[in-house]
């Protein structure tokens, strides 16, 4: 499938059109940020792993999980074909165990498990900061029904039984991770983005050792070699 025209590029990655209107080729980057691209930096490998890795998780997550996603066809190691798609502009955060923003606005001790998951929804928009917002607020705002809303919901929880399942067999702890959904053109939902350590937070099980983003956003050394300990596994 041929690339066409550049639609987007984000700190990640790159959208170009095809052929087919209904298709579109996403390239990965190496490229890093965090705190809403206050920081930024380059994760060598970081494109391929996390490329690889989605696509590999998407697969399983429709075969295995019921779960519809974008997910198409691999290229090479960098670039997949996937459904187009408009982005519901909401962040979904499912949290097994607290860490990140959740312990730092609640005050919770970070590696606290939690007797169930928490769903929760951030609004997708860097200028104001990717605020929370709860069911009304969406609703308010217009970005979805709540209908979409209960379908997104019943797929992030999925979603999370599907990863805990499958990273403890292999010895990683899934703490959180953050979805996007997107519409089709027939209105369909559909889970659209990535599945990667961008994007989820996975710790060493035995060790509690952090094998994902948190390295590059706390300095704490070692990011390549935790991305791709994690792609070892993945596969393992």
């Amino acid at each position: 499938m041929e690339k066409k025209k550049q639609l987007y590029e984000g700190k990640a990655k790159k959208v170009y059109e095809t052929d087919d209107p209904n298709l579109l080729i996403v390239s990965y980057k190496d490229d890093a940020t965090a705190f809403n691209g206050l920081k930024k930096g380059t994760i060598a490998g970081k494109g391929v792993i996390n490329n690889q890795m989605s696509n590999f998780l998407m697969k399983k997550l429709q075969e295995e999980a019921g779960v519809p996603t974008h997910f198409v066809e691999e290229l090479n190691e960098r670039e997949t074909v996937v459904k187009r798609v408009s982005i519901v502009p909401l962040e979904v955060i499912v949290r097994n165990i607290a860490a990140g923003s959740f312990a730092k606005n609640y005050g919770a001790v970070e590696g606290t498990v939690f007797a169930e998951p928490t769903v929760e929804f951030s609004y997708k928009n860097d200028e104001l900061g990717d605020p929370l917002l709860n069911d009304s607020h969406a609703l308010a705002l217009g970005l979805a029904t709540k209908e979409e809303l209960a379908l997104i919901k019943t797929y992030a929880l999925k979603v999370n039984d599907f990863l805990k399942a499958f990273w403890l067999e292999r010895g990683v702890t899934i703490v959180d991770f953050k979805l996007e959904f997107g519409r089709q053109s027939d209105g369909t939902i559909i889970l659209a983005d990535e599945i990667s350590p961008d994007t989820c937070r996975l710790w060493d099980t035995a060790t509690g050792k952090k094998l994902d983003k948190d390295r590059f956003r706390r300095d704490l050394g070692g990011v390549e070699e935790a991305y791709e300990e994690v792609m070892g596994r993945l596969k393992s």
